[in-house]
């Protein structure tokens, strides 16, 4: 497989557990790497290390009690780059959610600049600053209020 085809991979990894509410699996996708909630934001909105991000998704996101977000992330537009060990990915999201209480509905839309580099052999996240471009109704899904 192709480095390119690896790292689009990644992004789509990063879908599938968020949205099976593996907490840990996405963590392990960023154990050499970072995660920036706003771009050249404080130290506070960086989440660096498997155990950090594990935090922030732990602190923020709603499990229900099939200990999934009900979420499905859609990533498309994915544009990568490699330059021998190292890449970039710009991509776009949209998060659809459906509970008990919430039809079915995009509840946002961003797009997210990657970055990778090879670590033991194998693509790793480097860094995903997450921007958010459209907010719908959030509050089935995060913990706290999130104002673009």
């Amino acid at each position: 497989m192709d480095a390119a085809r690896e790292i689009e991979n990644l992004l789509y990894a990063y879908a599938e557990r968020i949205d099976r509410g593996d907490l840990d699996g996405v963590a392990d996708l960023f154990a050499d790497g970072r995660i920036c909630g706003v771009e050249n934001g404080p130290p506070s909105t960086v989440f660096e290390g498997r155990e950090r991000v594990r935090e922030m998704y732990e602190m923020s996101t709603r499990l229900y009690e099939d200990g999934t977000p009900k979420t499905k992330h859609v990533t498309t537009n994915a544009q990568v780059w490699v330059d021998g060990e190292t890449g970039t990915a710009r991509s776009y999201y949209t998060v659809f959610q459906a509970t008990p209480d919430l039809p079915l509905q995009p509840i946002i839309t961003g797009h997210y600049h990657d970055t990778f580099h090879v670590v033991g052999g194998r693509w790793a996240f480097e860094t995903r600053i997450m921007f958010v471009d459209q907010l719908g109704d959030l509050s089935h899904h995060l913990k706290y209020a999130l104002r673009s």
